[in-house]
Order: C-alpha cells, then sequence, then structure tokens
C-alpha cells in the first residue's frame, strides 16, 4: 500500500526541548467546531512523564490549535489521565479517560462538558473496571457509542500476568449519568478480542467505535491497535450485530505503519474515529519514525464499499 492521502500535515503539541508529542486521538463535532482530545504531556518542568489530556480546535480537520488541558482531579487520577474518548449526547459532551501509572488499578473516568473545554468530574471516578477471572481488572484506551437506549463502552485490559493486552465492552443505560454502579460488564466470562494474527503480537488495545456507512442503524464496526507501541503497532477492525461477539473484518493490517523514511515508520496506532454531521467518517491516528521518542497525530477519510471500511486515496 502506498502512502494514503492525510488531512493536512501529521500534528503535535511542542514540549519544553523543542520536540513534538501527542497520543490517542478523539475528535468530535462539538457546537460547530471540531474538538480533539488527546494525552499530553503536563507542561510544568519536571512533569513531563505526567500526563494529561490535550484538547485541540479545527475548523476544516486540517488544522488544529491548542485550546486547553484537562489535568488530574482526584486522588484516583492524581499520577495522570490519558487516551481520552469523546461522545456527544445531547446539549453535553461526555469524555471518557484513563487513570494513569498505576498498573493494574488503572481505571475508566468519567467528566461532562457544555463548552468542550472546561469540565466536572463524576462524583463517583472511577466509573469502570472489568470483573471476570481473564483480566487483571485493569482498564484503559475506553471508547464508548449510542446504542438505542445504552452507551456501549469498549476498553483493553490485559490477562492476571499483565503480559497479554485485550479488548473487553461493557454497557450503560443511556439516561443513567454513567456513574459506577451503572455499568454491566459485557465481557465478564470471555474478551471481545484478543491478539490472534501475527503482526497483533501479544496487544489489541485502543478500541474504536463507528457504524458503517456512517449510519445510526449501520453495523458496529471496532477499528483497533494491534502489537505494543512500535513494534510497529498498527490498525484492523471488527465487526459485530450486538456489540459483544466480534470477527475480524481483515487478516492483514486495515492501515499499516509507513514505510522507511515516511513519517510515520514505526508505527501507525491508536485509532480514533469521527462520523460527521453529513455521515463522512475520518479515523485518526498516532505516528511516528522516532521509535516513540516523538508522537505525531494525523487524519485520513474512510469511504464504505459494500458494508466494509476503505482508505479513501484521492
Amino acid at each position: 500500500m502506498g502512502p494514503v492521502p492525510l488531512l493536512g500535515e501529521p500534528w503535535a503539541v511542542a514540549r519544553a526541548d523543542g520536540s513534538l508529542w501527542a497520543k490517542d486521538p478523539s475528535v468530535v463535532r462539538f457546537q460547530g467546531r471540531y474538538l480533539m482530545y488527546f494525552t499530553l504531556p503536563q507542561p510544568e518542568p519536571g512533569t513531563e512523564r505526567d500526563l494529561c489530556v490535550g484538547i485541540a480546535e479545527s475548523r476544516d480537520l486540517r488544522s488544529w490549535e491548542l485550546v486547553g488541558r484537562l489535568y488530574p482531579g482526584g486522588d484516583y487520577d492524581a499520577k495522570g489521565l490519558a487516551a481520552p474518548a469523546a461522545v456527544v449526547i445531547g446539549d453535553v459532551l461526555h469524555l471518557f479517560y484513563q487513570s494513569y501509572g498505576t498498573g493494574p488499578l488503572d481505571s475508566i473516568c468519567h467528566a461532562t462538558s457544555t463548552d468542550g473545554v472546561t469540565f466536572e468530574r463524576n462524583a463517583t471516578n472511577p466509573v469502570f473496571r472489568p470483573q471476570g477471572e481473564w483480566n487483571c481488572g485493569r482498564a484503559i484506551d475506553a471508547d464508548v457509542i449510542v446504542d438505542g437506549d445504552r452507551l456501549l463502552l469498549a476498553y483493553a485490559t490485559r490477562d492476571p500476568e499483565m503480559r497479554e493486552q485485550i479488548v473487553g465492552v461493557a454497557e450503560a443505560p443511556l439516561d443513567s449519568g454513567f456513574g459506577r454502579d451503572a455499568w454491566r460488564d459485557l465481557s465478564l466470562d470471555a474478551p471481545a478480542l484478543r491478539p490472534e494474527l501475527d503482526w497483533e503480537g501479544e496487544c489489541i488495545e485502543a478500541p474504536a467505535f463507528v457504524r458503517t456507512g456512517g449510519h445510526a442503524d449501520g453495523r458496529l464496526v471496532m477499528f483497533y491497535a494491534g502489537a505494543y507501541n512500535n513494534k510497529p503497532q498498527q490498525i484492523g477492525y471488527a465487526t459485530s450485530e450486538d456489540g459483544v461477539t466480534w470477527t475480524r473484518g481483515v487478516t492483514e493490517p486495515f492501515l499499516p505503519n509507513g514505510a522507511p523514511g515516511t513519517w510515520n515508520a514505526s508505527e501507525s496506532g491508536h485509532p480514533g474515529v469521527l462520523t460527521d454531521d453529513d455521515g463522512r467518517t475520518y479515523l485518526f491516528f498516532q505516528g511516528n519514525d522516532t521509535g516513540g521518542r516523538t508522537n505525531l497525530l494525523a487524519g485520513v477519510e474512510i469511504v464504505w464499499t459494500d458494508g466494509r471500511p476503505v482508505l479513501r486515496e484521492g
């Protein structure tokens, strides 16, 4: 596969040393502009290993401006927060993110906003950790999608030995407020996806929901990242009729890392999907050519052919 046309140039935020770094994009359209939520190092001297959520704004999906940050707000995320997922429900933007830096205790948290930049935390944070003997109890890399009268949440976790990264799915009533007592783990007995293909290595993570064709009644599709960062990480997808049982749509990467010398030679990872108001679909992802010393964010458009996603090439 040759280079895929990007939506503008790869983008990130400059750190104190001038290097560019941003990861884990999630993009929504809210109040007349696009907002991207992503993982970003905290800017204070000596805290660059402590992560926060960056907020960037765009009018055209091609150029971005940093407009805010979401910092730790309680004991549960005091060591950092990362991997945000945004969804707009009515007039409210809901943000799900993981606590960071506590290993098997990392959990999913929830916050809401009426302007997309300032947030109120859920009083019951953290709101979700998985159950079942097949996992270690950790939850990271959340993504969410409205599915009728429920909100589906996909999450990554690990096996009890903390070796293999795997994905599960949970649900909460759409009118529940998404607090800790609202969630039901749909992957109680077994994961929704675990690494099986050679290119996936020991890792399936960063699930990203969308529906085929950008239609509310389309089949559920979950893009995911296969392999740990820079191994290289690449992007695949799976489909589902019920949100519980998932079938891979491809056996080779849907969006591979780039060729040597390209900006994403080390990986194309951690997808996030936007279905725009006009039904067009865009896939955002992280990439770099430095083995992870830098990280950039980029987007591509997806078109649908016979219910299957295809990268737009022109």
